[in-house]
């Protein structure tokens, strides 16, 4: 069998392969609430034969959306509709997932097809916070407040309280969101983080927040269920979080109880020009990191195809795949890989209603 469709295990816990489908906003949601939308949007993937299906980054309190319209758990209200899609996942092969996410000074912006712009207070926006007073720029001009240490434990609370609801909810699979210039990769990156206090200036003071939150988390996540956190690893420019500091957070994460990296980058500031784009360009760092901190990893960017994909796994530069536009191209990638790939039970992959088809 190819690589890419033999079974990962972590911990308790096996995806019937190595192809999970990436956390992806859909900006369809109110009050954080998910509906039909992503019944059908995430169960579609499963019904294609993704091993692991995560929710789209999903806020822990009302200001940590990105949108008005962003995915939250942040009620208990929200357990239940969140029930009924893992339930549905599960029910069709695939391990639920979700990511749980705090915007910090990214947050309370419109929809991305309706200018993806700060939103202002009178406009339906909020205030929002980060670990300095210091405004994204370009189309986020929004200063957030800076964080007092009480609100920063009260963040952390949220985070306790909405892994918590997940649990509730049937997920099996739990990612935090320390990446793409939101709150924790906030504290985390010099460029964002000017503070002088235990929180901001040295490594040790800038990771705190992560490594907190995270350490109050694997608290209430139970032992035998995988809990994975997504990081910019570098923020591409000089003064920024850099490839040595996150191999040496993933170590410290990974004491901590951490089960598997998924590796991004960058984000926390506007108009870096010296991202390399490319094909499966976070395929290196992702191999590097799974090297030096011993750790499982995933990573998504530019992976679109399915040989592709099998030699990132074959040759043991990720364990997992983590597809994002091109599943959404394609819900059935998994299946068209697999008859790509000369994979022999690749109409297995589809469930009995459309195995006939495949034949």
């Amino acid at each position: 069998m190819t690589k890419l469709f033999q079974p990962l295990t972590i911990k308790d816990v096996t995806m019937r392969n190595r192809i999970a489908v990436s956390p992806m906003c859909q900006y369809s949601s109110n009050d954080g609430m998910p509906n039909d939308w992503h019944l059908v949007h995430l169960g579609s993937r499963a019904v294609g034969g993704a091993g692991l299906v995560v929710v789209e980054a999903t806020a822990v309190s009302p200001e940590g959306r990105i949108s008005p319209a962003d995915s939250g758990i942040y009620t208990d209200d929200h357990v239940e509709p969140f029930a009924k899609i893992a339930r549905f996942l599960e029910g069709h092969g695939a391990v639920a997932g979700i990511q749980l996410a705090h915007a910090g000074r990214k947050a309370s912006v419109r929809k991305p097809w309706e200018g993806d712009n700060s939103i202002d207070s009178d406009q339906g926006g909020w205030d929002t916070i980060a670990p300095s007073a210091i405004a994204f720029g370009e189309n986020i001009p929004k200063v957030p407040c800076e964080m007092s240490v009480d609100d920063i434990k009260r963040v952390q609370s949220h985070f306790v309280d909405s892994a918590k609801r997940a649990l509730a909810a049937g997920f099996r699979f739990l990612e935090i969101h320390f990446a793409h210039g939101y709150l924790a990769h906030e504290f985390y990156s010099p460029l964002s983080n000017k503070r002088d206090d235990e929180y901001g200036g040295s490594f040790e003071n800038r990771i705190r927040f992560l490594t907190e939150t995270f350490a109050a988390v694997r608290e209430v996540w139970p032992a035998h269920l995988p809990l994975a956190a997504r990081l910019s690893v570098t923020d591409w420019v000089e003064g920024g979080v850099t490839i040595e500091e996150s191999i040496e957070l993933t170590k410290r994460l990974k004491s901590a109880g951490l089960d598997m990296l998924d590796v991004s980058h960058g984000f926390v500031i506007p108009g870096v020009d010296a991202v390399p784009w490319s094909p499966g360009m976070m395929l290196p760092h992702a191999d590097q990191i799974g090297r030096e901190a011993e750790i499982l990893t995933t990573t998504s960017w530019l992976i679109t195809k399915p040989q592709q994909a099998e030699d990132a796994i074959a040759s043991g530069q990720v364990d997992m795949v983590m597809l994002a536009r091109e599943i959404l191209r394609d819900p059935y990638w998994p299946y068209h890989a697999a008859k790509e790939l000369a994979v022999p039970t690749a109409s297995e992959i589809l469930p009995v209603q459309y195995a006939r088809a495949a034949k």
